[in-house]
């Protein structure tokens, strides 16, 4: 029997393809897409000094939304020695990222990657890091979690809406592909990084919904096809996101260049989905006023470009009133400077380990707004009221459960390559 090649037995094909890895998944990707997709490939000139300058080069939704590239791999790697690198394994690095950035065009369609250096990495050098970078090492942020602390020496970030462009970028970055997108390497990692982890992911309509069989989900595909998450809403609203501008650190020898916090989240939804109603995970996710008067419907298209915080009660109110507290409403609140968000957020839904999760990714001038951001989400304040608890009728911190987290400084693209510390 001939198998029948729906758009959902592809999606779920292509996800798996890039969870596993390897040039015989990409060889098997490739196949299944009768030899891939056709991706132009790309100029240095046309690649900004800032890696993470992404937005320009996004889609867009109706509404004016950047739309995020809809799969990913993220791999950290350590320098292959003791001590600082050498000007040769320089070379070596920016000949492999200089490589991808031809062979793939700067956009959703091509490839969008970023390299990104732990504060372990900088400890290698006699000299400090610059005063002009905050880069603490990674730490708790919350009284209820006992995160892993990820001190990889580089963390590199692919992504694209095509599964088989992040995997031959992949391979071809660690060696084991002379060619990516058809255009010769001029170098690799061989012998200079060595990966030490892969996590993947995926993002946007369809892909949560056929990867929703995982520890996690309950039963029933209660993950509408519409939704771009697992749990069920559109995030990055433009007006809930700072800017590029914002983000970026401004002066010192890392200038052009921004700050990353990468963390590894576990979903658990059995009673996101099983007790609460939409009316309820609206509450929970955005405020409790939005859920009385019906403004999100389905995944929050109806929000527009904008999560309309301004609508929603103080939370201390909420918690009084509604004995409940929202995500987005603590956000909106606590995190914000002249009335502006400060982090700028690009994560993605994941089922590495065959578990429901977040890889929480997230750029901002200073680990210090990633930080402020997260004590908003923390919402203790709020618990002198009997019904907020710690993790209970406070935003989604029930459901969400932190497994890792890494910070990390995206230095400008003339500097990505194994830079020093000043």
């Amino acid at each position: 029997m001939v198998e029948r090649r729906t758009p959902r037995t592809r999606r779920e094909f292509m996800k798996a393809a890039v969870a596993i890895g390897s040039a015989s998944a990409l060889s098997a990707c490739t196949e299944r897409l009768d030899g891939g997709p056709d991706v132009q490939t790309g100029s240095l000139a046309d690649v900004p000094e800032r890696q993470h300058a992404w937005n320009a080069f996004l889609a867009r939704d109706d509404h004016g939304n950047a739309v995020a590239p809809r799969h990913h791999v993220v791999a950290l790697f350590d320098l292959a020695h003791d001590g600082a690198p050498t000007q040769d394994d320089r070379e070596q690095v920016a000949a492999a990222l200089d490589s991808l950035n031809r062979a793939y065009e700067w956009s959703n369609e091509g490839l969008l990657v970023t390299a990104g250096y732990s504060p372990y990495y900088f400890e290698r050098f006699d000299d400090a890091l610059s005063d002009a970078v905050d880069l603490p090492k990674p730490k708790a942020l919350s009284p209820f979690e006992e995160p892993e602390l990820d001190d990889p020496d580089l963390v590199v970030h692919l992504a694209s809406d095509h599964a088989p462009v992040v995997l031959e970028a992949e391979e071809a970055l660690v060696g084991n592909r002379d060619a990516a997108n058809g255009v010769e390497m001029a170098g690799s990692f061989d012998g200079v990084l060595d990966r030490r982890e892969r996590r993947t992911g995926f993002v946007g309509a369809g892909l949560p919904a056929e990867n929703q069989d995982v520890d996690g989900i309950p039963d029933g595909d209660p993950v509408s096809e519409e939704s771009p998450l697992f749990m069920g809403f559109k995030s990055g609203f433009t007006k809930n996101q700072a800017s590029e501008d914002r983000v970026t650190i401004q002066s010192g020898p890392f200038a052009e260049g921004t700050t990353q916090h990468l963390s590894k989240i576990r979903l658990r939804l059995d009673d996101w989905y099983g007790e609460q109603d939409h009316e309820a995970r609206v509450a929970e996710m955005f405020c409790p006023a939005h859920a009385d008067s019906g403004k999100v419907e389905g995944t929050g298209e109806s929000l527009g470009d904008d999560s309309a915080m301004d609508d929603c009660q103080n939370p201390a109110d909420s918690a009084t009133e509604y004995g409940r507290v929202g995500h987005s409403q603590k956000m909106a609140t606590d995190a914000r400077e002249d009335g502006s968000p400060i982090i700028l957020r690009r994560d993605f839904d994941s089922t590495d380990g065959g578990e429901a999760g977040l890889h929480f990714l997230a750029v901002h001038r200073e680990i210090g707004d990633f930080e402020t951001t997260r004590k908003a989400m923390n919402g203790e304040q709020y618990t002198d009221n009997p019904a907020v608890r710690q993790r209970v009728n406070n935003g989604i911190l029930e459901y969400t459960f932190v497994r890792r987290r890494g910070n990390y400084l995206l230095p400008p693209r003339s500097k990505r390559a194994l830079p020093e510390p000043r």
